[in-house]
């Protein structure tokens, strides 16, 4: 069932380069520990990688083997079916990512972990080769995660950790589709899929929030056009609408909390004043939530997000994926499909300093910048 890669795939857009999986899990394993401040940390990611994709098979050789149960059968065989929508439809480059299947042994990947001052938004950034400064951190030991937060929680930072069932190496390695993703919907598969090949096609080094915001956009409106279009099937089309509709206003919701925060922090206030008023707006802002943004959503997906949970760290890591979602769907009215879209956001992006900035001026959003 494996197809042939395309050659047509969107380059550009800062996309970092290819280098071979085996030489660079080598290099990894080899001299992290003796050149890299993280040392210990990446060469345990470079392990965990590595057993990733020695337990990965072909997806093709998976669906031949007839004691394969029904579930996990039709989930893959989605898996294919959004890898080549990703790869003709939308020209994303998909490389070999989700080409095989890794069984993993255990019901969470990984814990990814964000910080942040309690006064500031903020975040506490870890520094990788190749991505840049990234305002998160992947544990595959909870011990080890547990221990990380507990030190930047003494040191007065707000923490969150969360836990993931995928993620992307942005095209270095063949990314295999994880039995963790599976547990996903239909709907919430293929928009992993969808958003994590994106990371292969368009990463600008150093704007995460971009970055990821792009990707959930993608994903999001890539499921709908093709449960509205390439499957036709109504109800997973009508639940890939919901999905990227409430992703809207939660976007929206946490836009205008940040702007309330940002404005709260630039008042010259003592710590304990700061706080307690911060705790006021957060109680506010999570009852403005109940009353005029939750009745207006409709997915189960955005059912479990409790706005009484948020402090910055959790509020910086939300807002990663849904920073001026507005801002993307005025980038996909005005261009007619998600493909269109993507050509002409990679070309301005491309030539820009600030990719978000290059996003204002293709929709019209003037001085959208950094924030």
């Amino acid at each position: 069932m494996r197809e042939p890669e395309a050659d047509s795939a969107r380059s550009g857009g800062r996309r970092p380069p290819r280098k071979a999986p085996v030489a660079l899990l080598l290099a990894l394993l080899g001299v992290a520990g003796f050149f890299s401040c993280s040392g210990g940390f990446l060469a345990r990611a470079a392990w965990e990688e590595a057993r990733i994709l020695w337990r990965s098979q072909p997806i093709e050789d998976v669906l031949n083997d007839p004691a394969l149960d029904p579930e996990t059968r039709s989930k893959l065989e989605l898996v294919v079916q959004a890898r080549s929508f990703a790869r003709r439809d939308l020209q994303l480059d998909v490389g070999k990512s989700y080409t095989s299947y890794s069984q993993i042994d255990r019901d969470t990947l990984a814990l990814v972990l964000s910080a942040s001052p309690m006064d500031r938004l903020v975040a506490y950034t870890w520094w990788f080769p190749i991505v840049g400064h990234v305002p998160y951190k992947g544990f595959f030991d909870r011990g080890a995660a547990e221990a990380e937060r507990l030190r930047l929680e003494e040191k007065g930072y707000d923490t969150y950790l969360r836990p993931t069932s995928a993620f992307s190496t942005l095209g270095w390695l063949p990314d295999p589709i994880l039995s963790t993703a599976l547990d996903r919907d239909s709907v919430g598969l293929v928009e992993t899929v969808i958003h994590e090949v994106t990371h292969n096609t368009l990463w600008v080094s150093d704007h995460v929030k971009f970055n990821e915001s792009l990707a959930n956009f993608v994903g999001s409106v890539g499921a709908i056009e093709f449960f509205c279009g390439r499957v036709r099937d109504e109800d997973l089309c009508q639940s890939a609408r919901d999905n990227w509709h409430d992703a809207r206003v939660l976007g929206e919701f946490l836009d205008e909390l940040w702007s309330g925060l940002e404005n709260l922090y630039s008042e010259q206030l003592d710590q304990e004043q700061l706080l307690e008023r911060r705790r006021a707006l957060m109680e506010e802002a999570a009852a403005h939530f109940r009353s005029e943004y939750a009745p207006a959503m409709s997915s189960a997906s955005f059912a479990r997000f409790d706005p009484t949970e948020l402090n910055n760290a959790s509020l910086i890591a939300r807002h990663l994926y849904y920073h001026r979602l507005y801002v993307f769907e005025a980038l996909y009215e005005e261009s007619g499909s998600l493909s269109v879209s993507l050509e002409r956001l990679t070309a301005a992006v491309d030539s820009a300093d600030d990719p978000w900035y290059a996003l204002g001026e293709l929709t019209g959003y003037e001085g959208l910048g950094t924030r």
